[in-house]
């Protein structure tokens, strides 16, 4: 589960992590009465920034500086309900529904620092770097040398001396470096509380009066994790999440959106993950990874049905299940009411195997529905892809 930026800097803030005073505008108007706080009828200086889920919101004009109260309604006037297309977003962009007025800052220096869960090393790894403000996946590939990382044991938790090691590799001076053991301890502290799985400071700015502020917050939560932090949940913003992605949640679906033709509906991760690659092997891209689970129900299967025909660019759907906890049968009906439920008109190629294969397939022959079916993945794979030409 991914927040917003103004979100992520007040969950930090109660953390004592340094963060800029900003407010949160939904409207030009608020955006001009929050703007009174940082700019006087003298001037002042202030950044108006829109707050959607993805980066490079800079470079795409998301993100401006203003020097009156008329600058900040001008810039209010030009983001609110503006598109934004950035690097992440894809070519559709996201509607700017809100933006963040925040003080300015006096930078000196910019750096990179985040957290994220290390699988290979089963820790928390901090990573760190002096070329703050640019993207990490450009840095990691243009210069890796200019990464640090350190790796976090779960049993002690940060150590002092980790924190000085990243706080010298910046080339922060002696009278910076306390500031800096308490500001990388304060986010390893907000990181394992709230049970994220990714925090990024970009940039972490150091001012020239000499103090380290997160300038940017991105964080996102182990939505399984989630069961524990109602107040972290409350924070979820469905208007920047697919809507299909939204509809998968509400009967515990896994379902992540991808831009291929062809729709898949699987039981199991690993399979599912299989089915994809075997789709890309005959040729053809999936439109989606969805994981109905070990024990789906009939409802499920049938709301499953209804997130892959919503996709237009589905032009054939391929079922893969192999039933151990699952019956076969129960599949069977779920995609026979399914299919009749939405008036199925794209191909449906349907592979069953394992707990009730036979009487599964046997319930999709005795029904009226134009179901093409495959007793083994590669076969499967093969009608689905041949069905749509290789879209």
């Amino acid at each position: 589960m991914n927040i917003h930026e103004y979100q992520g800097k007040h969950l930090l803030s109660n953390f004592n992590v340094p963060v800029p005073r900003s407010q949160i505008a939904f409207t030009v108007d608020e955006a001009v009465e929050a703007s009174k706080e940082f700019i006087s009828d003298d001037g002042g200086i202030c950044v108006v920034k829109a707050q959607i889920h993805a980066g490079g919101r800079g470079k795409a004009g998301g993100v401006k500086l203003a020097r009156s109260r008329e600058e900040v309604s001008e810039i209010a006037r030009e983001l609110l309900g503006k598109v934004l297309v950035t690097h992440q977003t894809g070519a559709e962009g996201k509607e700017i529904q809100k933006i963040l007025i925040e003080e300015g800052c006096d930078i000196d220096r910019e750096f990179y620092i985040g957290l994220v869960v290390d699988r290979a090393s089963n820790t928390v790894a901090v990573m760190a770097s002096t070329e703050g403000g640019m993207e990490i996946e450009e840095v990691a590939a243009a210069t890796p040398e200019k990464i640090l990382k350190e790796y976090i044991d779960p049993a002690t938790g940060l150590v002092p001396f980790q924190a000085r090691n990243i706080a010298f590799a910046l080339g922060l001076e002696k009278p910076q470096i306390g500031k800096a053991v308490k500001f990388i301890s304060s986010l390893y502290n907000a990181f394992v509380a709230s049970d994220c799985a990714m925090l990024e400071i970009n940039p972490l700015v150091l001012t020239k009066g000499g103090d380290l502020i997160a300038l940017d917050a991105k964080l996102a939560f182990d939505d399984n994790a989630m069961f524990r932090h109602k107040d972290i949940e409350e924070l979820r913003d469905l208007d920047e999440e697919d809507p299909k992605e939204v509809e998968a949640s509400r009967f515990d679906l896994n379902y992540v959106s991808l831009d291929g033709s062809i729709g898949c509906m699987v039981n199991g991760a690993g399979l599912a993950m299989a089915t994809m690659d075997i789709i890309k092997l005959y040729g053809a891209s999936p439109a989606n990874f969805l994981d109905v689970g070990g024990g789906a129900t009939k409802d499920q299967v049938v709301a499953a049905f209804k997130i892959l025909v919503s996709d237009t660019r589905v032009k054939a759907i391929l079922v893969n299940i192999f039933g151990g906890i699952m019956r076969c049968d129960i599949i069977a009906e779920g995609i026979i009411a399914a299919a009749s439920e939405v008036g199925l008109e794209i191909p449906l190629v349907v592979r069953l195997q394992g707990t009730n294969a036979d009487e599964g397939r046997k319930l999709l022959s005795e029904s009226e529905l134009d179901i093409i079916t495959a007793e083994q993945m590669d076969e499967a794979a093969e009608k689905v892809v041949a069905i749509t030409g290789k879209a």
